[in-house]
Order: structure tokens, then C-alpha cells, then sequence
């Protein structure tokens, strides 16, 4: 069984980030979403190459919960 995890999504975003893309995700997991949160400060700046008027990021959690939730959405 997996453990659980978080994983750091980077987002392109529109002006206003009224719509965003997730382009990439960072390699490193995290073991809770308050330490991936933590780490948004020191990785935002290494994806400066993105060429979106807002880069941003957001925490998911990955990992054996998230494989139970999509089993039971596909019934």
C-alpha cells in the first residue's frame, strides 16, 4: 500500500490567475501540505522560464487515497 503524499503542481495563469493550467510538477514529495505549502517560496522562482503572465502553485496529495477515490469514482 502506498503512503500518502503531496506533490507541488505548477500553474500557468491568465492575468488575475482567473484561469490556470497546471504545466509541470515538481519532483520532491512532501509528507504533509504544510510542508509542501512551505516550500512554494523557494521553488516558484526556479520556474521563471514559463511564459505566463502569473506562474503559481498548489499542493495535491497523491498517493494510495487518492487511487481508492478514482476506483470508486469509475464504479
Amino acid at each position: 500500500m502506498e503512503p500518502v503524499f503531496y506533490v507541488m503542481a505548477i500553474l500557468g495563469c491568465s492575468d488575475g490567475q482567473m484561469q490556470c493550467r497546471e504545466v509541470r510538477t515538481e519532483p520532491t514529495r512532501y509528507q504533509s501540505a504544510a510542508q509542501c505549502q512551505a516550500a512554494m517560496v523557494q521553488v516558484l522562482p526556479r520556474h521563471t522560464d514559463l511564459m505566463y503572465p502569473t506562474v503559481a502553485a498548489a499542493c495535491q496529495q497523491r498517493g494510495q487515497q487518492m487511487a481508492k477515490a478514482d476506483t470508486r469514482a469509475r464504479g
